[in-house]
Protein backbone atom coordinates (compact mmCIF):
# COMPACT_ATOMS: atom_id res chain seq x y z
CA UNK A 1 0.00 0.00 0.00
CA UNK A 2 1.35 3.32 -0.71
CA UNK A 3 1.26 5.23 1.62
CA UNK A 4 2.90 8.12 0.88
CA UNK A 5 0.38 9.02 -2.15
CA UNK A 6 -2.57 8.76 1.31
CA UNK A 7 -0.74 11.63 2.75
CA UNK A 8 -0.54 13.42 -0.03
CA UNK A 9 -4.31 12.46 -0.58
CA UNK A 10 -4.94 14.18 2.63
CA UNK A 11 -2.70 17.31 2.31
CA UNK A 12 -5.35 17.98 0.04
CA UNK A 13 -8.06 20.49 1.23
CA UNK A 14 -11.44 18.88 -0.76
CA UNK A 15 -14.19 20.21 2.05
CA UNK A 16 -17.56 20.14 0.05
CA UNK A 17 -17.42 22.57 -3.12
CA UNK A 18 -13.34 22.74 -3.33
CA UNK A 19 -13.30 18.96 -4.88
CA UNK A 20 -11.81 19.70 -8.41
CA UNK A 21 -8.26 20.84 -7.09
CA UNK A 22 -8.40 16.62 -5.55
CA UNK A 23 -10.15 15.44 -8.57
CA UNK A 24 -7.46 16.81 -10.85
CA UNK A 25 -4.84 15.84 -8.67
CA UNK A 26 -6.04 12.50 -8.99
CA UNK A 27 -6.88 12.32 -12.54
CA UNK A 28 -3.02 12.84 -13.36
CA UNK A 29 -1.51 10.77 -10.20
CA UNK A 30 -4.19 7.15 -10.30
CA UNK A 31 -2.48 4.96 -12.82
CA UNK A 32 -5.52 3.35 -14.81
CA UNK A 33 -6.27 1.89 -18.70
CA UNK A 34 -8.75 4.49 -19.12
CA UNK A 35 -9.47 8.01 -16.83
CA UNK A 36 -12.58 10.17 -17.49
CA UNK A 37 -13.25 13.23 -16.18
CA UNK A 38 -17.11 14.36 -15.79
CA UNK A 39 -18.19 17.92 -15.15
CA UNK A 40 -20.77 17.78 -12.51
CA UNK A 41 -22.62 21.27 -13.04
CA UNK A 42 -21.44 23.00 -9.81
CA UNK A 43 -17.65 23.73 -10.72
CA UNK A 44 -16.48 20.06 -9.47
CA UNK A 45 -15.56 16.88 -11.06
CA UNK A 46 -16.53 13.44 -11.11
CA UNK A 47 -13.53 10.82 -11.88
CA UNK A 48 -14.03 7.42 -13.37
CA UNK A 49 -10.96 4.69 -13.69
CA UNK A 50 -11.61 1.95 -15.86
CA UNK A 51 -9.89 -1.03 -16.13
CA UNK A 52 -11.58 -2.91 -19.27
CA UNK A 53 -15.82 -2.89 -19.07
CA UNK A 54 -16.83 -2.85 -15.38
CA UNK A 55 -18.91 -5.37 -14.13
CA UNK A 56 -17.79 -4.10 -10.25
CA UNK A 57 -17.66 -0.53 -9.52
CA UNK A 58 -15.85 0.49 -6.53
CA UNK A 59 -17.11 3.89 -5.34
CA UNK A 60 -16.19 6.69 -2.81
CA UNK A 61 -16.49 10.51 -2.42
CA UNK A 62 -14.14 13.27 -2.64
CA UNK A 63 -15.48 15.86 -0.65
CA UNK A 64 -15.29 16.28 3.21
CA UNK A 65 -17.00 17.79 6.00
CA UNK A 66 -15.22 21.57 7.42
CA UNK A 67 -13.00 22.62 8.72
CA UNK A 68 -9.85 21.16 6.83
CA UNK A 69 -7.51 19.63 9.18
CA UNK A 70 -3.88 18.38 7.85
CA UNK A 71 -3.10 14.90 8.53
CA UNK A 72 -0.33 13.41 10.56
CA UNK A 73 0.50 9.80 10.69
CA UNK A 74 1.44 7.97 14.14
CA UNK A 75 1.87 4.53 14.95
CA UNK A 76 -0.96 2.42 13.64
CA UNK A 77 -3.12 5.62 13.24
CA UNK A 78 -3.48 8.13 10.70
CA UNK A 79 -5.12 11.53 11.55
CA UNK A 80 -6.98 14.28 9.51
CA UNK A 81 -10.03 15.28 8.02
CA UNK A 82 -10.78 12.92 5.25
CA UNK A 83 -8.93 9.87 6.81
CA UNK A 84 -12.26 8.08 7.95
CA UNK A 85 -14.60 9.97 5.84
CA UNK A 86 -14.08 9.26 2.84
CA UNK A 87 -10.71 9.37 1.64
CA UNK A 88 -9.57 6.36 3.62
CA UNK A 89 -12.22 4.61 1.34
CA UNK A 90 -10.63 5.79 -1.88
CA UNK A 91 -7.09 4.65 -0.82
CA UNK A 92 -8.60 1.14 0.26
CA UNK A 93 -10.09 1.12 -3.23
CA UNK A 94 -7.31 2.14 -5.40
CA UNK A 95 -5.23 -0.09 -3.24
CA UNK A 96 -7.36 -3.15 -4.17
CA UNK A 97 -8.14 -1.88 -7.78
CA UNK A 98 -4.12 -2.22 -8.51
CA UNK A 99 -4.31 -5.80 -6.46
CA UNK A 100 -6.69 -6.70 -8.78
CA UNK A 101 -4.89 -5.44 -11.66
CA UNK A 102 -2.06 -7.33 -10.64
CA UNK A 103 -4.14 -10.43 -10.82
CA UNK A 104 -4.87 -9.75 -14.81
CA UNK A 105 -8.62 -8.56 -14.00
CA UNK A 106 -9.91 -6.23 -16.53
CA UNK A 107 -13.44 -6.08 -15.60
CA UNK A 108 -13.93 -3.16 -12.86
CA UNK A 109 -13.83 0.61 -12.60
CA UNK A 110 -13.16 2.95 -9.81
CA UNK A 111 -15.64 6.02 -9.68
CA UNK A 112 -14.77 9.37 -7.58
CA UNK A 113 -17.35 11.86 -6.96
CA UNK A 114 -17.88 15.60 -5.45
CA UNK A 115 -20.28 16.82 -3.27
CA UNK A 116 -21.47 13.65 -1.09
CA UNK A 117 -21.54 15.71 2.00
CA UNK A 118 -23.85 18.57 0.65
CA UNK A 119 -26.27 16.87 -1.27
CA UNK A 120 -25.00 13.81 -3.24
CA UNK A 121 -24.39 16.21 -6.32
CA UNK A 122 -21.77 14.20 -8.32
CA UNK A 123 -23.39 11.10 -7.64
CA UNK A 124 -26.71 12.36 -9.04
CA UNK A 125 -24.56 14.20 -12.42
CA UNK A 126 -22.87 10.57 -12.95
CA UNK A 127 -26.10 9.05 -13.38
CA UNK A 128 -27.25 10.57 -15.90
CA UNK A 129 -24.80 9.59 -17.92
CA UNK A 130 -26.22 6.42 -18.89
CA UNK A 131 -24.13 4.48 -17.43
CA UNK A 132 -24.12 0.69 -16.50
CA UNK A 133 -22.54 -2.55 -14.47
CA UNK A 134 -23.82 -4.70 -12.72
CA UNK A 135 -22.30 -4.36 -9.16
CA UNK A 136 -21.89 -1.09 -6.77
CA UNK A 137 -19.60 -0.89 -3.80
CA UNK A 138 -20.28 2.21 -1.86
CA UNK A 139 -17.04 2.69 0.38
CA UNK A 140 -18.33 4.33 3.60
CA UNK A 141 -16.99 4.34 7.42
CA UNK A 142 -19.21 0.94 8.13
CA UNK A 143 -16.17 -0.65 10.28
CA UNK A 144 -15.71 -2.80 7.09
CA UNK A 145 -19.56 -3.93 8.10
CA UNK A 146 -21.67 -4.74 4.82
CA UNK A 147 -24.58 -2.35 5.36
CA UNK A 148 -27.91 -4.47 5.09
CA UNK A 149 -29.92 -1.53 6.12
CA UNK A 150 -29.89 2.34 6.16
CA UNK A 151 -32.31 5.12 7.36
CA UNK A 152 -33.87 7.40 4.79
CA UNK A 153 -33.88 11.64 5.56
CA UNK A 154 -36.31 14.50 5.67
CA UNK A 155 -34.94 18.01 5.54
CA UNK A 156 -37.46 20.68 6.29
CA UNK A 157 -37.64 24.62 6.27
CA UNK A 158 -39.14 26.30 9.30
CA UNK A 159 -40.32 30.13 9.75
CA UNK A 160 -41.92 31.25 12.89
CA UNK A 161 -43.30 34.23 13.35
CA UNK A 162 -44.10 36.64 16.12
CA UNK A 163 -44.72 40.23 16.77
CA UNK A 164 -41.50 42.08 18.14
CA UNK A 165 -42.18 44.15 21.50
CA UNK A 166 -40.06 45.95 24.79
CA UNK A 167 -38.58 42.75 26.61
CA UNK A 168 -40.31 44.78 29.68
CA UNK A 169 -43.92 44.01 28.41
CA UNK A 170 -44.12 40.43 27.07
CA UNK A 171 -47.51 40.20 27.01
CA UNK A 172 -47.63 42.58 24.23
CA UNK A 173 -45.78 40.90 22.03
CA UNK A 174 -45.51 37.00 20.55
CA UNK A 175 -42.08 35.67 20.89
CA UNK A 176 -41.32 33.34 17.93
CA UNK A 177 -38.39 31.80 20.34
CA UNK A 178 -41.51 30.61 22.39
CA UNK A 179 -43.37 29.47 19.25
CA UNK A 180 -40.33 27.27 18.18
CA UNK A 181 -40.03 25.83 21.82
CA UNK A 182 -43.68 25.15 21.49
CA UNK A 183 -43.30 23.60 18.60
CA UNK A 184 -39.56 21.60 19.56
CA UNK A 185 -41.27 20.19 22.64
CA UNK A 186 -44.44 18.87 20.47
CA UNK A 187 -41.76 16.83 18.12
CA UNK A 188 -40.28 15.91 20.95
CA UNK A 189 -43.31 13.93 22.72
CA UNK A 190 -44.37 12.30 19.07
CA UNK A 191 -44.30 9.03 18.78
CA UNK A 192 -43.42 7.94 15.52
CA UNK A 193 -42.43 4.25 16.46
CA UNK A 194 -39.63 1.70 16.57
CA UNK A 195 -38.47 -0.08 13.59
CA UNK A 196 -37.46 -3.72 14.87
CA UNK A 197 -34.04 -3.37 11.96
CA UNK A 198 -33.43 0.28 12.36
CA UNK A 199 -34.69 1.68 15.79
CA UNK A 200 -36.06 5.10 16.76
CA UNK A 201 -36.37 7.94 14.14
CA UNK A 202 -34.13 10.81 15.34
CA UNK A 203 -33.76 14.36 14.08
CA UNK A 204 -31.64 17.12 14.29
CA UNK A 205 -31.92 21.45 14.25
CA UNK A 206 -29.45 23.20 12.31
CA UNK A 207 -29.33 26.49 10.85
CA UNK A 208 -30.87 27.86 13.90
CA UNK A 209 -31.70 31.79 13.54
CA UNK A 210 -33.67 34.84 15.65
CA UNK A 211 -31.74 38.35 14.59
CA UNK A 212 -33.36 40.00 17.66
CA UNK A 213 -31.43 42.29 20.12
CA UNK A 214 -32.00 40.98 23.82
CA UNK A 215 -34.14 43.95 24.87
CA UNK A 216 -36.58 43.24 22.05
CA UNK A 217 -38.94 39.79 21.85
CA UNK A 218 -37.92 38.08 18.35
CA UNK A 219 -39.77 38.40 15.65
CA UNK A 220 -38.99 35.77 13.52
CA UNK A 221 -37.01 32.71 13.99
CA UNK A 222 -35.80 29.95 11.44
CA UNK A 223 -34.18 27.09 11.18
CA UNK A 224 -33.81 23.63 9.44
CA UNK A 225 -35.35 20.33 10.81
CA UNK A 226 -33.25 17.23 9.46
CA UNK A 227 -34.93 13.81 10.08
CA UNK A 228 -33.26 10.19 10.10
CA UNK A 229 -36.62 7.94 9.18
CA UNK A 230 -36.91 4.33 9.23
CA UNK A 231 -39.22 1.60 7.11
CA UNK A 232 -42.08 2.88 10.27
CA UNK A 233 -41.59 6.00 10.33
CA UNK A 234 -40.52 7.57 6.79
CA UNK A 235 -44.68 8.22 5.62
CA UNK A 236 -45.48 9.13 9.26
CA UNK A 237 -43.06 11.87 9.64
CA UNK A 238 -44.24 13.32 6.35
CA UNK A 239 -47.77 13.10 7.44
CA UNK A 240 -47.07 14.75 11.05
CA UNK A 241 -45.33 17.68 9.42
CA UNK A 242 -47.39 18.07 6.72
CA UNK A 243 -50.07 19.59 9.55
CA UNK A 244 -47.20 22.20 11.21
CA UNK A 245 -47.63 25.62 8.93
CA UNK A 246 -44.54 26.70 9.78
CA UNK A 247 -42.73 24.00 7.83
CA UNK A 248 -41.67 23.25 3.98
CA UNK A 249 -40.50 20.29 2.81
CA UNK A 250 -36.83 20.82 1.08
CA UNK A 251 -36.52 18.31 -1.17
CA UNK A 252 -38.01 14.72 -1.02
CA UNK A 253 -35.82 13.08 0.93
CA UNK A 254 -34.09 9.52 0.77
CA UNK A 255 -36.20 6.52 1.97
CA UNK A 256 -35.21 4.09 4.13
CA UNK A 257 -33.37 1.27 2.04
CA UNK A 258 -31.98 -2.35 2.54
CA UNK A 259 -28.39 -3.22 0.62
CA UNK A 260 -27.40 -6.76 -0.68
CA UNK A 261 -25.09 -8.83 2.27
CA UNK A 262 -22.83 -11.74 1.61
CA UNK A 263 -22.61 -15.05 3.23
CA UNK A 264 -19.86 -15.10 5.60
CA UNK A 265 -19.06 -10.75 5.91
CA UNK A 266 -20.21 -9.34 8.88
CA UNK A 267 -23.57 -7.02 8.51
CA UNK A 268 -25.21 -4.32 10.14
CA UNK A 269 -27.81 -1.35 10.01
CA UNK A 270 -26.67 2.40 9.81
CA UNK A 271 -28.16 5.64 10.68
CA UNK A 272 -26.25 7.67 8.01
CA UNK A 273 -26.88 8.52 4.30
CA UNK A 274 -24.48 7.71 1.33
CA UNK A 275 -24.58 8.16 -2.45
CA UNK A 276 -25.70 5.06 -2.75
CA UNK A 277 -29.70 5.92 -3.59
CA UNK A 278 -28.91 8.28 -5.84
CA UNK A 279 -26.35 5.93 -8.21
CA UNK A 280 -28.54 4.59 -10.86
CA UNK A 281 -27.52 1.88 -13.49
CA UNK A 282 -26.54 -0.33 -11.10
CA UNK A 283 -28.02 -3.92 -10.86
CA UNK A 284 -27.04 -4.51 -7.05
CA UNK A 285 -25.57 -1.94 -4.70
CA UNK A 286 -23.06 -2.77 -1.53
CA UNK A 287 -21.91 -0.25 1.07
CA UNK A 288 -19.05 -1.04 3.53
CA UNK A 289 -15.65 0.37 4.19
CA UNK A 290 -12.48 0.78 6.75
CA UNK A 291 -13.32 3.16 9.57
CA UNK A 292 -16.08 4.43 12.13
CA UNK A 293 -18.83 7.00 12.04
CA UNK A 294 -18.14 7.88 15.40
CA UNK A 295 -15.19 9.93 14.40
CA UNK A 296 -16.39 10.88 11.20
CA UNK A 297 -16.98 14.86 11.00
CA UNK A 298 -15.31 14.81 14.56
CA UNK A 299 -11.68 16.95 15.50
CA UNK A 300 -10.15 14.08 15.85
CA UNK A 301 -11.69 11.80 13.10
CA UNK A 302 -8.94 8.69 12.43
CA UNK A 303 -8.51 5.70 10.68
CA UNK A 304 -6.34 2.60 12.28
CA UNK A 305 -3.75 1.53 9.49
CA UNK A 306 -5.19 -2.28 10.28
CA UNK A 307 -9.15 -1.81 9.16
CA UNK A 308 -7.84 -0.10 5.88
CA UNK A 309 -5.55 -3.05 5.77
CA UNK A 310 -8.62 -5.45 6.01
CA UNK A 311 -10.59 -3.21 3.88
CA UNK A 312 -8.26 -3.59 1.01
CA UNK A 313 -8.72 -7.42 1.68
CA UNK A 314 -11.99 -7.57 1.87
CA UNK A 315 -12.78 -5.40 -1.68
CA UNK A 316 -11.08 -8.02 -2.95
CA UNK A 317 -12.84 -10.84 -1.86
CA UNK A 318 -16.08 -9.21 -2.56
CA UNK A 319 -15.42 -8.92 -6.03
CA UNK A 320 -14.15 -12.46 -6.46
CA UNK A 321 -17.79 -13.69 -4.25
CA UNK A 322 -19.69 -11.07 -6.89
CA UNK A 323 -17.80 -12.70 -9.81
CA UNK A 324 -17.42 -16.08 -8.87
CA UNK A 325 -19.34 -17.56 -11.97
CA UNK A 326 -16.72 -15.35 -14.66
Amino acid sequence: MNWHFFQDLLSIDSTSGKEREVALWLHDTLEAPQKKLMEVGDGTLNLLLSWGTPKVVFCSHMDTVPPYIPPTFEEGVVKGRGSCDAKGQIFAMYSACKELEAEGRTDFGLLLVSGEETGSWGAKAFSKTGFEAPFLIVGEPTENKMVSASKGTLSYDLCFTGKAFHSGYPQYGVSAVDLFNAFYNQLKAQDFGEDPELGETTFNIGLLHSDNPQNILSAQLTCRLYFRTTFVSHEAVQRWMSAIPEASLRAPGDTPAHYVTLPGFPSAPVAFGSDAPHLTGFGHKIICGPGTIRVAHRPEEHILVRDLETAVEQYIALFHNLLSDS
